[in-house]
């Protein structure tokens, strides 16, 4: 068994180091509007709309108000507003992550967990957020199509959960957004491959159906506030494969 995940792991890292084609989440904007000095000015930004977040204002009215005063771009605004939180969010939010999936059945939140490890894989950016999760700026809009990445974020997913021994895996899909037919199949085929039970299942809206479970994988901040318990395994993932990720990590 060791043996055989030290060769799939092996066999990973060459995968990563070729991924060379299709970019998941890049933006040449990136470059200028996360540049160092422009990461002090979004410091700055994150800090207010935080101190905002905890007198109770809403999070698109403050980082509009914060983004209009320091005339940031429309993706550091999606940054903020994906990566703030208030204190009480984070303090739930840790106190809901669960470590221990060992013979647990686990429920992925699909779309969202391996477009961020695609992204990662593509050198896109990435954000350590206040509740530590890690999130991405790339977005659905009801399209997605399978890239050259696709193959092995699920792989890494695979590999972490059968190293956390988890018993089984559901994943829940978007149904209304494309390819996501051909990413139930990538997803089953890698999954038996490694030697994990799996389902997926495509319905309309895996939100209202993950919110009220527990052992949940997802970094959609909706989701964790209201399900029962959540598992932050990208940053697992990310740190073990894929160490040269882009992760910019504001100070809150």
């Amino acid at each position: 068994m060791l043996n055989t995940l030290h060769e799939e792991v092996i066999d990973l890292q060459d995968k990563i180091s070729n991924h060379k084609s299709t970019n998941r989440g890049f933006n040449s904007e990136d470059l200028k509007s996360f540049s160092k000095s422009s990461v002090q000015l979004l410091n700055q930004s994150a800090i207010e709309i935080c101190y905002l977040l905890d007198r109770g204002y809403d999070i698109k009215s403050i980082t509009t108000f914060v983004g209009n005063h320091y005339q940031l771009t429309a993706r550091q605004r999606t940054a903020l507003q994906r990566s703030c939180c208030s204190t009480l969010q984070k303090d739930n939010r840790i106190k809901s992550l669960i470590n221990d999936v060992t013979e647990k059945i686990v429920y992925i939140d699909g779309f969202n967990i391996i477009i961020t490890l695609e992204v990662a894989l593509s050198n896109g950016t990435l954000f350590k957020c206040r509740d530590n999760c890690i999130r991405d700026l790339a977005g659905l809009r009801g399209t997605y199509r399978l890239i050259d990445k696709t193959s092995t974020a699920i792989e890494l997913l695979a590999l972490t959960l059968k190293r956390l021994k988890a018993s089984k895996v559901i994943f829940y899909l978007d149904e209304p957004v494309s390819n996501s037919i051909n990413l139930k199949i990538a997803i089953i085929n890698v999954f038996e491959k490694i030697g994990i039970p799996v389902s997926v299942h495509v319905v309309p809206n895996p939100d209202y159906i993950l919110k009220d479970k527990s052992y949940i994988i997802t970094t959609d901040s909706v989701i964790i506030d209201s399900c029962k318990g959540w598992i932050n395994i990208c940053p697992l993932i990310i740190n073990r494969y894929i160490p040269n990720a882009n992760i910019i990590n504001f100070m809150y």
